[in-house]
C-alpha cells in the first residue's frame, strides 16, 4: 500500500536565554518513535504552509503557542536509507523529503510540555544540541539559527 504523507516536513529550532548564553530544546523521542534526539518536527499537511504546520507541531508536541520564523532556505534528505515501513507513508515515487526550517524564541523560564511523543527535553548550548542531534538536518538549522 502507497501512503499518501506529503513529502514535506518541518523542524523547529527553540531557543531561550540561559546563564552562560543561547540554549536550545532537543527532545528525546519515546521508544516507539525509535528513542532518538531532535528538534520539534513533524509531517506538513496538504492543505497546509510550513509555517503553519511549524505552529501547529509546536503546539502539539510542547505546548508552546508561537509564530515561528523562517531559518532560510529548506534542507532535505534522501529516503533511499530509510526503512520501507517510513518509505511507505510516502506517496510511490518519492526520493526525497523537504525539511522547512523554523526558530521560535522562548522566555528563559519557559518550559515544554511534552507530549506521548516524547520522553526527555534537554536545553543545550548550541554545540551541544548539534553533537545530540541524531541527523544532519536538524544539526544545520541549530548551526544557523546560532550564527
Amino acid at each position: 500500500m502507497t501512503g499518501n504523507r506529503r513529502p514535506e516536513e518541518v523542524a523547529i529550532v527553540v531557543r531561550r536565554p540561559g546563564e552562560s548564553g543561547l540554549e536550545y530544546l532537543v527532545l528525546l523521542r519515546s521508544p516507539e518513535k525509535l528513542g532518538y534526539w531532535h528538534l520539534v518536527s513533524g509531517g506538513v499537511d496538504w492543505e497546509e504552509e510550513p509555517a503553519a504546520a511549524a505552529a501547529r507541531e509546536l503546539v502539539e508536541e510542547t505546548g508552546l503557542v508561537a509564530t515561528p520564523v523562517p531559518l532560510g532556505a529548506a534542507v532535505g534528505y534522501d529516503l533511499a536509507g530509510d526503512p520501507e515501513h517510513v518509505r511507505a507513508r510516502f506517496p510511490a515515487g518519492t526520493e526525497r523529503i523537504v525539511v522547512w526550517g523554523f526558530l521560535a524564541e522562548v522566555a528563559a523560564d519557559w518550559e515544554p510540555a511534552l507530549d506521548h511523543e516524547h520522553v526527555e527535553a534537554r536545553w543545550l548550548p548550541p554545540g551541544e544540541a548539534v553533537a545530540l542531534l541524531e541527523y544532519p538536518e536538524p544539526r544545520e538549522l541549530v548551526r544557523r539559527a546560532a550564527s
